[in-house]
């Protein structure tokens, strides 16, 4: 006796389908991801520069806010060390970039509960 098999293909792509949809999802969110890290990095680099050659924090802080492509610059954190009323030629500086990191994934959050931080940071000695 032959049963009908008709259906079958449907059936089962429709059960794959929501984890390849998932799976697609994630892999556009580690790429989104990587990217704001090199990104950031690359800010980071370009911020410590300006320390470098002499630019007080502020400048620096504008710049990194400017420079940087994220949804939301203004939720960008500058941290530098040591502050310009102390930094001398010839010290070290180290600038730190952190900004939040949303996954555009759904029920990513069951994952990473707490939302997520790309931190960079650089060191150069001032001019």
């Amino acid at each position: 006796m032959i049963k009908s098999e008709k259906g079958q293909s449907l059936t089962e792509f429709a059960l794959v389908l929501p984890i390849l949809l998932l799976m697609l999802c994630g892999i556009i969110d580690f790429g989104r991801l990587g990217f704001n890290y090199m990104n950031q990095h690359l800010t980071t680099q370009e911020a410590v520069r300006k320390a470098g050659l002499g630019n007080s924090d502020t400048e620096i802080e504008t710049f990194a806010k400017g420079y940087i492509q994220i949804k939301d610059p203004e939720s960008l954190q500058v941290t530098i060390v040591p502050d310009d009323s102390i930094r001398d030629s010839g010290d070290y500086v180290t600038v730190t970039l952190t900004s939040p990191f949303e996954a555009a994934t759904p029920l990513m959050d069951i994952f990473f509960p707490d939302s997520m931080q790309i931190s960079t940071n650089s060191t150069i000695r001032v001019e």
